[in-house]
């Protein structure tokens, strides 16, 4: 955990103002997820509001927000457990709460809590799960080898769930997800509590199922994790607040792409030849030998910073392109919508 101020840009970074758009545009009816004006109300106190986004088919979508910010709702309403108080959530074109029984066999769920049956062992956990979306015996059990190996199970299969660590719970719940291959996944917080190396290793299989046209949308409060997702919709209070690629995300705090020069010769004069180059759209002083530009493409534009800075009897003693972290990208977004952070989550 880390403790950040909602009020702290990073040096040179600024807040520029933009709508929140979806998350992709709807193109030919392509989406297979859409939200439009979602509204969910518990005893008439709203847990999330008017949720408009598209999600087209193979996309890798992370649901991003602190704690309590909506996620699960979301996850909920797209599945059909709830029905909207207002607007409409539809997946593969159907009301979600109305889905056939056919479409439904088309998704797979990791819910946050651990629902397998802790008196079964590992396999025969995994038979369930596949017997319930009619997994023929050979089918069967090439999926179980592939999902045991996926989350590094296979020496454990004949322990019995209550055998488990938490961890390796949510390996097995992981596991019975991907089982059936399903074409759209909700994954419910998956890397939580499990070890940065296995993180990796599960992130880079979602991104092969994505390689195989699947859907994923995966909701964390790892904010980093967003680094590893085409689209991040991120949530607070149970509003959409910014979606976009996390790269556009960046340079919309930015303003642009980020370069840190350091020289002992920064004067005024300096300053304004820096100014005056194309494509700088701001300078700033980040430390008493460092200057933050701000500009419309960094690796272009280096090389042209350092003639520059050469050319007026300057020295350049390092150089770079600095890419803020999602972390920063994150705080920023929040504090451009109001809100307060106290906490951000980064890695474990």
């Amino acid at each position: 955990m880390r403790e950040a101020h909602a009020s702290a840009l990073p040096p040179g970074a600024t807040a520029v103002t933009s709508p929140v758009a979806a998350a992709y545009p709807m193109s030919g009816g392509s989406a297979i997820v859409a939200m439009q004006g979602a509204t969910k109300e518990f005893n008439g106190t709203a847990a999330v509001k008017n949720l408009t986004f598209t999600i087209p088919q193979g996309g890798l979508v992370g649901l991003i927000g602190p704690s309590g910010c909506g996620m699960t709702t979301t996850v909920r309403l797209l599945l059909g457990i709830y029905q909207p108080s207002a607007g409409e959530c539809r997946i593969f074109g159907e009301p979600s709460h109305r889905m056939k029984r056919a479409t439904r066999a088309r998704l797979g769920y990791l819910p946050q809590q651990f629902v397998l049956y802790p008196n079964l062992t590992v396999d025969e956990n995994l038979n369930f799960a596949a017997s319930l979306y009619g997994l023929g015996p050979f089918r069967r059990k090439a999926q179980k080898a592939r999902a045991l190996e996926l989350v590094g199970l296979t020496d454990h299969k004949r322990k019995l769930a209550s055998q488990l660590s938490g961890g390796m719970q949510r390996r097995l719940a992981l596991a019975a997800t991907m089982i059936h291959e399903p074409d759209l996944i909700f994954l419910d917080e998956p890397t939580a509590g499990i070890d940065p190396l296995l993180r990796e290793q599960l992130w880079g299989e979602f991104r092969r199922i994505q390689g195989a046209g699947r859907t994923q949308i995966v909701t964390t409060q790892y904010v980093s994790e967003a680094e590893y997702c085409d689209s991040v919709i991120i949530m607070d209070r149970g509003e959409v607040i910014a979606c976009d690629t996390p790269d556009a995300l960046r340079q919309s705090v930015a303003g642009g792409e980020l370069i840190d020069v350091a020289s002992d010769d920064f004067d005024r004069a300096m300053f304004q030849r820096l100014r005056a180059l194309p494509g700088v759209r701001a300078i700033a002083l980040v430390r008493e030998d460092t200057v933050r530009l701000t500009v419309e493409n960094a690796a272009a534009l280096i090389p042209q910073v350092v003639s520059t800075i050469q050319d007026g009897g300057g020295n350049v003693r390092a150089i770079e392109e600095r890419r803020l972290s999602f972390n920063e990208v994150f705080i920023a977004l929040l504090a451009r919508a109001g809100r307060e952070v106290t906490e951000v989550t980064g890695e474990e």
